[in-house]
């Protein structure tokens, strides 16, 4: 399956139906998606998941990965997570990281990804900061 780069418009209608079906357009935007890179998978010509990279110098955050629902539990994340680390292998990044959500720890811990100290709440549900660091 391939994976595409895609334009945020097309991300930020994934980000609100999965992560947060009941807020705004804009409550699912950062301030930096226009200097991301945004990615998909599609399947039958659709978007089923999408996730945001952004660099800073030689580290890569990803941001905002979601799967729509009836396609969560069939690799499909994990197609398109595995071309973000990838993407990360064609540059000289050091450090790769996100804001888990904690009930998503496992699933992060396949990709080598350990918790770091750092955990917070937002709106009710608790992230835990996760990285990978590449020698």
């Amino acid at each position: 399956m391939k994976t595409y780069e895609i334009p945020i418009k097309d991300v930020l209608l994934i980000r609100q139906k999965v992560m947060w079906p009941n807020k705004s357009l804009d409550f699912v935007k950062i301030p930096n998606d226009n200097r991301g890179k945004h990615y998909g998978l599609k399947k039958n010509n659709n978007i089923i998941s999408v996730i945001s990279i952004f660099f800073n110098d030689n580290e890569m955050q990803f941001r905002k990965f979601a799967t729509l629902e009836e396609f969560q539990g069939k690799g499909y994340g994990s197609i398109l997570l595995s071309s973000v680390f990838e993407i990360s292998k064609k540059m000289d990044i050091k450090r790769i990281w996100c804001n888990a959500r904690k009930n998503k720890i496992d699933f992060y811990r396949k990709f080598g990804m350990k918790e770091t100290p750092m955990q917070f709440l937002k709106e009710g549900k608790e992230y835990v900061l996760m990285e990978k660091l590449i020698n």
